[in-house]
């Protein structure tokens, strides 16, 4: 299985933008569809924002278009999440998941195979 590894999230005002990383051990992420979700206190956790194997296709949820972008770099076994113009309700933990082999771009919690640890991030009115 691979293994996924978020990087180090923080505090950041509104407004302000930060860059989340995800890197991934024991296997390429090449044969990965991967996805990037998060979960807010005393939420479920929600997709933000997808992208499929060679990176031809991303999906992200209706609250974060426009202000998150996802990214893959199949060479350096990474996926990127930049978020911009963040919103005190993008406060969440967030959770970098691999999904093996997978299709398109799946929205679903359960279609994920592999997850990582999560990390916070804070965004302060």
């Amino acid at each position: 299985q691979v293994q996924l590894v978020e990087s180090v999230g923080g505090l950041v005002q509104a407004g302000g933008s930060l860059r989340l990383s995800c890197a991934a051990s024991g296997r390429s992420l090449s044969n990965y569809a991967m996805g990037w979700f998060r979960q807010g206190p005393g939420k479920e956790r929600e997709f933000v924002a997808g992208i499929s194997l060679r990176g031809g296709t991303t999906n992200y949820a209706d609250s974060v278009k426009g202000r998150f972008t996802i990214a893959r770099d199949n060479a350096r076994n990474t996926v990127n999440l930049q978020m911009n113009s963040l919103k005190p309700e993008d406060t969440a933990l967030y959770y970098c998941a691999a999904r093996l082999y997978g299709l398109g771009v799946q929205t679903g919690v359960a279609a994920y195979n592999n997850w990582g640890q999560g990390t916070q991030v804070t965004v302060s009115s």
